[in-house]
């Protein structure tokens, strides 16, 4: 019988090479046909590297993208280097041998976090009159472990409830007694996917603003979605994955921030919160935006640093009227990338004249202009 010759196919073979990063290695299958490039992508999630921020290294040469590792003499077994640039990585920074399981930029400041040894100051009389006559319960930093039921005796009287930087990990459902709550401030406390009682939240119609920032949150429940007079959501410095489809709901939420989380997507639903004037989204692990977040009409801050985007909606620029403040810096999406996208250069004119305006009320402190995107 006649012997067949072999197929490109046959002629591929899978390896397996060890790439040294910050005191780790980093074993990756992959075929010798690939190029250097698509190591780098391959490498972007294990490390939090983007790709343009990389430079791999091999027998003291630099590899070069478009070269497959075959050409480049990688072969089964081999060590590769990774150098980092400073700056371009995703999420909270390029992941260390010596990272602990808690993100770094989550981590609150040893002068900020609650002292479990000492007990929670008590609420004194003067305090709750304070509370009932200004409408502000204020009690940040007061080494609390659960709500002090004289908080709810303040009854509608209570607009704003201050509970920052304690060791709170549950709200009573009684918490829907404040009916006329304005503000919950909940920042560095112990709360988790199942401490608050969502359902209850949505029965305070009066409530506009939640802040969530520094706690151990993984994932937002349909329920967020009832919280239509919600107008300030902030959920930043948690552990979100993503977003439920249910925060399309929120038509009244003007500012909504969950950066530094570990958020993969955004939902297309995105685009019903018409409302959107600043949304922070920078510091996560996305690799693209919904073409419905051009939907946005009077969105005018999008903060997208340190992601692994690559592109934009088209739209975003033509549709996005409002739109003068974009941080892309940190991602895969240079200032040559942006400048080619449709209705640029009305963008480019809005937010030059803002830059302007911020110099001539001495609003900014540096009359450098940001091109909001790095070099190629």
């Amino acid at each position: 019988m006649e012997k067949e010759g072999k197929s490109d196919a046959d002629n591929r073979s899978t390896i397996t090479v060890n790439v040294k990063f910050s005191g780790r290695s980093i074993p990756v299958e992959i075929s010798d046909e690939s190029t250097v490039k698509h190591l780098k992508s391959l490498l972007q999630p294990l490390t939090n590297v983007l790709s343009r921020g990389q430079k791999l290294i091999f027998k003291g040469k630099v590899l070069v993208d478009e070269i497959t590792l075959k050409s480049s003499e990688v072969g089964n077994g081999a060590k590769i280097m990774l150098m980092a640039s400073q700056g371009l990585h995703q999420g909270d920074g390029p992941i260390r041998k010596e990272a602990s399981n808690l993100p770094t930029a989550r981590r609150m400041p040893e002068a900020m976090r609650p002292k479990r040894d000492v007990p929670q100051v008590p609420v004194v009389k003067s305090q709750l009159e304070r509370w009932k006559a200004t409408g502000v319960v204020a009690l940040s930093e007061c080494n609390l472990k659960v709500l002090p039921d004289e908080v709810l005796t303040c009854g509608p009287s209570a607009r704003v409830l201050d509970l920052s930087h304690n060791a709170i990990q549950h709200l009573p459902a009684a918490i829907n007694s404040l009916s006329s709550l304005q503000k919950l401030i909940l920042n560095g406390n112990e709360i988790m996917d199942n401490s608050l009682s969502w359902e209850e939240l949505a029965s305070l119609k009066s409530l506009m603003v939640i802040s969530l920032n520094q706690n151990h949150i993984a994932t937002l429940p349909p329920e967020v979605g009832t919280l239509t007079g919600l107008r300030q959501l902030h959920i930043a410095h948690n552990e979100l994955t993503g977003l439920p489809s249910e925060i399309g709901l929120l038509t009244s939420l003007e500012v909504l921030k969950v950066n530094n989380n570990r958020i993969r997507s955004i939902p297309e639903s995105i685009g019903g919160c018409v409302s959107l004037i600043e949304v922070d989204l920078s510091s996560n692990l996305l690799v693209e935006l919904p073409e419905t977040i051009s939907k946005l009409k009077d969105l005018k801050a999008l903060y997208l640093g340190n992601n692994g985007l690559k592109s934009l909606p088209s739209s975003i620029f033509k549709q996005c009227c409002q739109l003068s403040t974009l941080d892309l810096h940190g991602t895969e999406i240079t200032i040559d990338v942006i400048c080619q996208i449709e209705g640029w250069e009305n963008f480019d004119e809005r937010r030059r004249s803002k830059h302007q305006k911020q110099l001539d009320f001495r609003v900014s402190s540096s009359g450098k202009f940001d091109e909001g995107a790095d070099q190629s």
